[in-house]
């Protein structure tokens, strides 16, 4: 069979660069806001900081299998990007600036209770 096109679906994703300062900002992104008192505790944060800071950073996808073991690296420059199911992956910066372009976020949605969200 002939290899055939295709084009990517216009799907909106969340990226973060990694630049190799912005621990928290990355930490934040993969896994939400970190709970100083569960996830890492407050005097190890600075051990978890310089642990990352200026290295590249694993990233845990799909494709680690059962073991969790990362195959996937971030490195300082790369973008880390969120897919369409969660899903997280390192892109280099090359490859994402020739794929992605900045969309503006969309307005808030005002619910029936007059609050409003996006």
């Amino acid at each position: 069979m002939a290899a055939k096109r295709f084009r990517k679906k216009p799907v909106e994703i969340d990226a973060v660069q990694w630049t190799g300062k912005n621990v928290l900002e990355v930490y934040t992104f993969m896994h939400g806001a970190p709970d100083l008192k569960r996830d890492i505790a407050q005097d190890k944060w600075q051990d978890f900081t310089s642990m990352h800071e200026g290295k590249d950073w694993h990233i845990k996808t799909l494709e680690d299998g059962p073991n969790g073991e990362a195959k996937h690296v971030a490195s300082v420059g790369d973008w880390i990007i969120k897919g369409v199911k969660g899903e997280l992956y390192p892109c280099k910066p090359d490859i994402f600036e020739a794929t992605y372009e900045q969309v503006e976020p969309p307005p808030p949605v005002e619910t029936c209770g007059g609050e409003r969200s996006r």
